[in-house]
């Protein structure tokens, strides 16, 4: 095994596992034998196979990303960004943002060889970002693809591989009503599909791959389905996610169907455990949106010890937050963060979150960014089930993001997290250390060539936008749908 030093390390985001929080250390040594670290303290005398000057750096542990789709969002950049239904409480996910990210390519627009390379594209230019913005451990929730696990495999980053299934879709057939094609049979097929992916992500040989169970939203499955995911789930050692409250639509149909919110029917169907996490969770009781009478739901998820993924962007170009993400830690919901869209940048996420939890809080007491950070490494580790990940301590996984002191935005340098999340960002970081191997040389992701992306990038996109019309559920072009910023001089 290669025995790596960081050698005087300026700053060290470190972990104390008695008192449950990180601390910062400065002029210390971090040292990795293979994928763990074995030393995090002054004056390292033992052995070292390649010595880095920590004197211009930060290291902080990897973030821990439980929530995005990258098989899919890249394609919508440009496309995406300003989407959204007045008429559906503005959720865009339900008819328009799905033209672009979730529909398969028809044969009019270039059929199953286009969507492979959509697929492969988007996935290896979504990890690229995250990678470049600090994250190390990432969960895919995708529909399974051929190459899906080696492609996750191949970029360097730890990945957990989430295969999504449901027994109905959504259909939006006149712009304002939201209808469901429900069909058990298909939701069956799909389960098993993706019990196969899970398996083969768990034995892949990597090391780096590990599941999760995704049946996608708590509206389009039945409970039979989303029970017998939890069971195959705890069969196998992992965890379970759902999307829960991500719309008001939604809240309004669990309503019509049982009388009480979704995260109170998921509780009444027992469906609430350390082993669920759900996506996003915004819409509960007590959010302004709803006008729901009870104020349950922030205690039966800190009941249950249900995780929630929060992924702040996305939801901010619909108007909208979480109100507010500081009630939710001081419930003692395990809070966790993903990115869920493009662009795929765990820094900006972070950074959103706190920008928006003070806003919803009308209070800059709001969240503190040191909340914010536990969340985004051990809250993630803990919703993912792992105690190695997450934290920079003797025995957890070399998992290191080394930030630039000289880098822009972030001199001065009294509390280089913030100056990293408040300011430098993706800019700031230098190297990324995933199971001990680099990923991250001096700014450049090593593992994926990125500039060898954009060309089918583009064709992917291009695909989906001829796509557009033979998929949406009212015919509309891409143009109708998503018009550039201003006109484009000469175009029909």
């Amino acid at each position: 095994m290669t025995i790596t030093c960081i050698k005087n390390a300026r700053w060290v985001v470190g972990w104390d596992a008695a008192a449950g929080q990180h601390y910062f250390r400065n002029d210390i040594d971090v040292v990795f034998d293979g994928s763990k670290v074995i030393h995090v303290d002054p004056a390292y005398a033992g052995r070292a196979d390649r010595v880095i000057d920590g004197s211009g750096v930060c290291v902080m542990p990897g973030m821990v990303n439980v929530h995005t789709h990258l098989q899919s969002e890249s394609l919508g950049r440009g496309l995406i960004e300003e989407l959204g239904n007045q008429a559906l409480y503005q959720t865009g996910i339900l008819d328009e943002k799905s033209v672009f990210v979730t529909s398969g390519l028809t044969e009019q627009a270039g059929g199953a060889v286009a969507q492979l390379k959509a697929n492969k594209a988007s996935t290896q230019n979504a990890i690229a970002e995250l990678l470049k913005s600090g994250c190390t451990t990432v969960t895919d929730l995708a529909i399974a693809w051929d190459g899906w696990l080696d492609t996750l495999a191949d970029t360097g980053i730890r990945a957990v591989a989430a295969p999504m299934y449901r027994d109905a879709r959504w259909i939006v057939p006149t712009g304002h009503r939201l209808d469901y094609d429900w069909d058990l049979a298909k939701g069956r097929r799909d389960f098993a599909t993706a019990l196969a992916a899970a398996d083969a992500a768990l034995r892949h040989p990597s090391g780096r791959l590990s599941a999760m169970l995704a049946p996608m939203q708590v509206d389009t499955c039945s409970p039979e389905l989303i029970r017998d995911s939890i069971a195959a789930a705890r069969e196998r050692g992992i965890k379970t996610t759902v999307h829960c409250s991500q719309h008001v639509p939604e809240f309004q149909e669990m309503v019509r169907r049982h009388g009480v919110t979704p995260v109170q029917w998921m509780e009444k169907e027992g469906l609430l455990s350390s082993d669920m996490l759900l996506g996003h969770a915004i819409f509960l009781d007590h959010h302004s949106l709803v006008q729901w009478w009870s104020r349950r739901d922030l205690d039966i998820l800190h009941d249950t010890g249900t995780s929630v993924a929060h992924c702040p962007v996305v939801f901010s170009r619909y108007g909208q937050m979480m109100e507010d993400v500081g009630s939710y830690i001081r419930k003692g919901v395990n809070l966790a963060f993903g990115t869920d869209t493009e662009p795929q940048n765990m820094a900006e996420e972070v950074r959103m979150a706190s920008t928006m939890g003070r806003a919803a809080a009308k209070s800059v007491r709001g969240v503190w960014l040191s909340e914010l950070f536990h969340a985004a490494t051990i809250g993630g580790a803990k919703a993912l089930g792992r105690d190695d990940i997450g934290r920079i301590s003797v025995g957890a996984k070399a998992d290191l993001v080394l930030l630039d002191l000289e880098a822009p935005g972030m001199r001065p340098v009294r509390d280089p997290l913030r100056s990293f999340f408040f300011s430098a960002a993706d800019r700031a970081v230098r190297d990324v250390f995933v199971d001990g191997n680099q990923v991250v040389k001096e700014g450049t992701v090593t593992t994926i060539d990125r500039a060898g992306l954009s060309g089918p990038l583009q064709d992917s996109q291009d695909a989906f936008v001829r796509n557009a019309p033979y998929v949406d559920f009212r015919g509309r072009s891409a143009d109708d749908i998503s018009p550039t910023s201003f006109r484009i001089e000469g175009k029909n």
